[in-house]
Order: structure tokens, then sequence, then C-alpha cells
């Protein structure tokens, strides 16, 4: 069907529930004849081409009134949101928040089925863990996991992991795959709190660092999840809601405190601010002495929610000091568009969880590409979906480089990553400054 003829139907009566919700949305009161048509948004689209669809192209379906049409199309699932066509527009039409809104015309129950069910798993527990690690059983796993670090790791005796401290000025959420699958992984973040002197608590109740939905499109629930995890901070009395490295559970607290009126006063921080601010101001005392003869090149992927979506390339910069300060200035290599001009990489927008395994390894190439561009041995990136999505993409692909966790770099940096907390690490860091071997710095040394 032609475009003459559409605008002709809707002159005649024809009615877009869709074309409504768009009006809210766009700039300038939803004048949809500001999209110039300049092919910014789909040029740098990774999911331009997928189920012959692109931004452009989507936009105008939405302005003709293609209710049908767009509810029934799959390319809502595999644009990721990430709003780099927003970033791109010069119109600043915010064609991400169009497909939020597409999203939530398909029927609840024909969402993608990997999404639904973390959506609904979360909402069956008080821990909020899209994984349904009940309560007692985060608890246990905290509990134990710190108790084999005290008995076996000399020094850490004294470590904590504080669960529903009161009063404590930090309330930290935790991504359920820690806890769930890779136990060890929450170590080195315990201890860089602990070398930082932080005060800080998890909760037994809302701790789950995830909100799948968000990704669903589901208003309700998205807004129920984050004012849980909001609450479960305020009850404990803490000042600042330290969301773990995790890009979507990020925007997800502090996009839904607004978007909602949920308002509360707490400070909702990125986990990678305040590594910044421990490392600038001594707190922190990492080095990068351990990589001036390994020389190992590392690159940092600019998680969209966390940078573009959020916090901006004051975030990305200071991702980039953290990063320097513990590899070297020589020894990292930006990606080329980088910060709030990255590409997404494919793993948000629930993306790892909607079933298009294929459209997501397509729309993640030009992301490997960026990464095989840098020559980089390392790609850190501080949030999951991106770790798991990065990841997938070099074994995919056949890419030589890892994907870690910046808690990790950093915890080799200070001297503190222990054998069993190196399981994203290349045979080339397994060994490399072992706690207690020769050559590595004793953290404690000023304590002694």
């Amino acid at each position: 069907m032609s475009e003459a003829a559409v605008m002709i139907k809707i002159e005649h009566g024809h009615k877009s529930v869709f074309l409504d919700k768009v009006k809210e949305i766009l700039p300038k009161g939803g004048n949809l004849s500001l999209c110039l048509t300049c092919g910014a948004c789909a040029s740098g689209c990774p999911a331009t081409g997928l189920e012959n669809m692109d931004p452009r192209k989507f936009l105008r379906m939405a302005a003709m009134g293609l209710d049908e049409e767009i509810t029934k199309h799959p390319w809502v699932w595999m644009c990721s949101m990430c709003t780099r066509c927003t970033h791109v527009c010069p119109m600043d039409i915010n064609i991400s928040g169009l497909i939020y809104e597409a999203r939530k015309l398909w029927p609840r129950e024909e969402r993608p089925k990997g999404i639904l069910g973390s959506c609904e798993m979360a909402l069956r527990n008080d821990s909020c863990s899209a994984m349904g690690s009940p309560p007692e059983d985060f608890r246990f796993v905290v509990e134990d996991v710190l108790e084999e670090v005290r008995e076996t790791q000399p020094g850490w005796e004294n470590l904590e992991a504080p669960i529903d401290k009161q009063g404590a000025e930090f309330f930290v959420s935790q991504n359920s795959r820690e806890p769930v699958t890779e136990p060890d992984e929450m170590v080195p973040l315990w201890k860089i709190l602990h070398l930082a002197g932080v005060d800080w608590t998890y909760s037994c109740t809302a701790w789950g660092g995830e909100n799948y939905c968000m990704f669903l499109a589901d208003d309700e629930n998205w807004k129920k999840i984050a004012a849980m995890t909001l609450q479960s901070a305020n009850d404990l009395g803490c000042k600042v809601y330290l969301n773990t490295e995790c890009g979507h559970s990020t925007y997800s607290v502090w996009a839904a405190n607004t978007k909602f009126g949920i308002n509360s006063d707490l400070e909702i921080a990125p986990m990678v601010a305040y590594y910044y601010e421990w490392i600038k101001s001594g707190k922190l005392k990492v080095s990068s002495d351990w990589n001036k003869d390994l020389k190992i090149k590392f690159t940092v992927q600019d998680p969209c929610n966390q940078i573009r979506k959020s916090f901006g390339d004051t975030q990305a910069d200071k991702m980039r000091y953290v990063v320097k300060a513990c590899v070297g200035e020589e020894n990292f290599i930006d990606m080329t568009p980088n910060k709030s001009n990255n590409f997404c990489c494919g793993g948000g927008g629930g993306y790892l969880q909607s079933g298009y395994t294929d459209a997501r390894r397509k729309y993640g190439k030009i992301k490997f590409d960026q990464i095989i561009a840098t020559g980089a041995d390392y790609c850190l990136t501080p949030c999951h979906n991106c770790h798991a999505q990065i990841h997938d993409l070099a074994e995919y692909y056949e890419g030589h480089y890892h994907v870690t966790h910046l808690w990790t770099i950093i915890a080799l940096s200070l001297g503190i990553l222990a054998e069993n907390e190196r399981a994203y690490l290349g045979e080339d860091l397994k060994s490399v400054w072992l706690p207690g071997e020769p050559g590595t710095p004793d953290p404690f040394a000023d304590s002694h």
C-alpha cells in the first residue's frame, strides 16, 4: 500500500492508537513532519536491515498509522532501544521511545518468552531476582563465600559482606548471575569496597540488579521492581543506591525514579563513578606496573544505558580514567566511534532473552569489528548484558579477545585478585600479580 493511499485513509477517519502515543513522546507537540528523512538514524543503527526494517522506515510506518503492521513486526524486539538514532537525529526524534510503545502493542503473552519469563520470575520472589534466587539462598551464598575467603585467603580475615545493615551509607545491588552461577565473581568487588573503606550493605529484599519488565515494556511492573529495591535501601537508612556493574540495572532504577514519580531522595549512582572517586582520592591505590613489560592492550565498551541514555560522556571519561590507571595509558586503545557515539553491542533491550539469536549476532557484528580494529587483547565493560553479548560475539565470529568486568582488572591492579577469581582472564593474566607471590604489592602494607 502506498503512503498516499494510507494518508487518504487517515483523512477519512482512520484511528491510530499508536499514532496518539507517538505524538506524546515526539518533540514540539508531536509534529511528525519534523523528520527530515535524512537517514542518519538508519545509517548508524546496527539493526538496520534486519527483517527488512530500519528506524526511518519504522518512523514512517508510525506516521501513517500502520498499527497492525507494527504490531506484527518482530523488529521491535531486534531494536535494542539504545537511542543512538536519537543521538544522531538532527531533530531529536525519540525513535527508541516509539519502539517501546510498539512493544506494548503486542499481547503480553505473545511477547518473547525469555523476557516475559525473566520479568515474571522477578515478580514471584522478594529478591526481585530474574533468576529466581530467594532471599534465604542469597544470604546463604554470600555468607558461605565470605567464610571461605576469610579461611583461605591470608589478610582477608576481616572482610565483610554485610546484609541488612542499618544505617550503611551505600546500598549495593547485585546482579543475580554472580550468586546463582559464579559466586567467586562477587569477591573482587567486596575486596575493593573493603580497601576503599566503604560503609555498605546488601539487602535480602529486592537485591536483584536486573529488571526485565522494563524490556518487556511493562510499565506497571518495571515501576514495581524499581520501587521495591529503592524502598529496601530507604528502609535500611542508606544514602546512596549503588548499582552493580550493570547498564540496564542502573538505568532501570535511575529512569524509573523520575518516569514513575517514585522520587526517592537516594543518590542513584553507577559503580564506575565511585571507582573513579576512590582511585582519584587515593583510597584505592591501583597500579599499572604489572603491565609495563607485558604491554597487554585494553579497550572499553560504553554501555548504552550508563552512557548515552543516562550519565553521558562525563561517565564515559570516568570509566577511561579508571581503566588507564589500572592498565597504563599507553596500553589503552579506544574504539571508533566511542563514548555517547559508540555503537550498541546488541546485548541490551532484552536481546539476550528474546530468542532472536541470529539477528542478535548480525546486529553485534559492527561491535565485533570495532573491537577487532583496536587490536586489543581485552574488552572491559561494566555491564552484564554487554559482557555476555561481547563474549558470545568473540566465540561466534572467532575473535581472539577476552571480556571482563572492571572489578576484575581493578582487583588485579591492587594485587588482590585470587587465582579462583580470574575466570574471565586469559592465560596471559592467570598468574600475574597473584596475592602473596613475589613482586605482587601488599595491599595491607600501610596497616602493618
